[in-house]
């Protein structure tokens, strides 16, 4: 299956050209197959749908990575297939007029509740490539008091 996911990745990537109209569905296609490649612990793939600028903001206060330092992060942990698997729903998304940038956010099934990603992709050079990625957690309102006290410890 990772093979095959890699050979999707790479036709879908060069599907994505400039003359191509950038839709909903394709920036949504596009996103799926970032986060299976962390699923499969494809880091090829999964940096290659990075831009070389990007950041990604985890859920710890001090998480937030370039490319380079994610990329160092994240090696260990893909090479001994320990990644996470995040499963997305209602996602909203949003381009520029001018198809360049598209911001995006979305709710996620992870192991460690609902979280919440959001984020922006760029239409480089005719290619989709994740610019920005925020990932958080989410706290219903009325456990927000509960929260603040285990997270001042």
């Amino acid at each position: 299956m990772p093979k095959l996911l890699l050979i999707f990745g790479i036709l879908f990537l060069s599907s994505c050209n400039a003359s191509k109209p950038i839709t909903d569905k394709n920036v949504s296609d596009f996103i799926d197959l970032w986060h299976q490649a962390a699923s499969n612990a494809e880091l090829d793939t999964f940096f290659d749908m990075m831009s070389e600028s990007s950041i990604y903001i985890g859920t710890d206060a001090s998480e937030r990575w370039s490319k380079k330092e994610f990329y160092e992060y994240c090696e260990p942990r893909f090479t001994e297939n320990k990644t996470w698997h995040f499963k997305p729903y209602n996602r909203q998304i949003y381009l520029s007029k001018d198809q360049e940038t598209i911001w995006f956010d979305e709710l996620l099934n992870t192991r460690m509740g609902i979280c919440r990603g959001s984020g922006v992709v760029e239409n480089i050079n005719g290619e989709l490539k994740i610019s920005h990625y925020h990932l958080s957690v989410t706290i219903k309102n009325e456990k927000m008091n509960e929260f603040l006290q285990i997270n001042q410890k």
